[in-house]
């Protein structure tokens, strides 16, 4: 049965793909996106890939001014809940600024809270991050291993995950998942919507992306002295079509679960994939050389994670399918059809 959906942070790299798939699916959406991170045009497009309903609110969440405009919004569209993906995502720019982090991040979850409040939908999936666990943990990583982020990014994430907790403990009425996201790569099949980021990525794909399209002469590994099989971070990618239908999976199951419920659920492949076994992935599927370099560690990383994602399987009935070799010949069909991104 269609539902009426808000997608907060719609325009985004993730954004755009869940929602492409909740409309395939038919649901109508309400898309709010200030464009800080992400372009009008992916709205376009998503339009373009699946027909239904989409309403678009342009507005800073976090911005304290807009709050009851945004709530007015949300409570006229009559939705049934949310997908929060609203925020800024950056490990390095959260160290450099962690009070701007706390303030985006946690301030666009309050005043979505609010807006689902005043509509009477209080169901949400919340878009967080493998970032809210700690660094002693044993991989595979389920979803009972200590949390102790270690950057002000991961940290913004875990706080808005209890948040939502406590709500729904103080509350039987809401409905939460925490998508505990790994590593979301890839793009769309058809080319038409991907990863953009404004200025220099921050994330490995893009920039290995850019790389291989000409646009960046080299990539700097950070780290080459882990004690991982080739000494650089292993993580667990996961194509962001697959995640999409992960959130699709988690609205589904809160359609039918027990008053009060609020779960922790990962999102990966279960399999981690080196720094260099990534470029070398991506050189296969581009034909094209990944120039790089060894660089220092960055502060906030860890050497290696990846998921256990049976919770996922077991709860959504969902898994990840793509491979990837997959993930990066996705990737690579976005960036060389859209060298400049949105702007191409």
């Amino acid at each position: 049965m269609s539902s009426r959906i808000v997608v907060a942070g719609g325009a985004g790299y993730i954004g755009s793909h869940v929602s492409v798939e909740l409309l395939s699916r038919g649901d109508a959406l309400l898309i709010i996106d200030d464009f800080s991170n992400s372009h009008p045009e992916a709205v376009e497009r998503i339009r373009e890939l699946a027909t239904g309903d989409v309403d678009l609110l342009k507005a800073d969440m976090a911005d304290e001014a807009q709050r009851d405009m945004i709530v007015k919004a949300v409570r006229a569209f009559k939705p049934d809940g949310a997908v929060h993906l609203a925020g800024l995502k950056a490990v390095g720019e959260s160290v450099a600024e962690p009070a701007r982090y706390y303030r985006v991040n946690l301030g666009s979850a309050l005043t979505l809270i609010d807006a689902l409040k005043a509509a009477d939908a209080k169901t949400i999936v919340f878009s967080s991050s493998a970032t809210v666990y700690g660094e002693t943990n044993a991989n595979p990583v389920d979803e009972n291993a200590a949390t102790g982020p270690a950057n002000p990014y991961g940290r913004t994430k875990f706080f808005i995950e209890e948040m939502l907790k406590d709500i729904a403990r103080s509350d039987p009425d809401w409905r939460v998942v925490n998508l505990r996201y790994f590593n979301p790569v890839g793009a769309h099949p058809s080319g038409r919507i991907g990863e953009d980021p404004n200025g220099v990525p921050n994330n490995l794909f893009p920039f290995i992306a850019q790389v291989a399209v000409g646009k960046r002469e080299k990539l700097s590994v950070f780290g080459g002295d882990y004690p991982t099989r080739d000494g650089t971070g292993v993580r667990d990618y996961i194509h962001v079509t697959d995640l999409a239908k992960g959130h699709a999976a988690a609205l589904n199951y809160l359609a039918t679960c027990a008053e009060g419920c609020a779960l922790d659920v990962n999102l990966g492949t279960g399999t981690g994939y080196s720094v260099l076994e990534a470029i070398n992935a991506f050189k296969r599927a581009s034909n094209r050389d990944i120039p790089y370099a060894i660089a220092p560690r960055r502060d906030g990383d860890i050497a290696e994670i990846y998921a256990n994602p049976e919770r996922a399987k077991k709860l959504l009935g969902w898994r990840a399918e793509k491979t990837l070799d997959e993930m990066c010949a996705d990737h690579w069909r976005w960036q060389s059809q859209n060298p400049d991104g949105y702007t191409s």
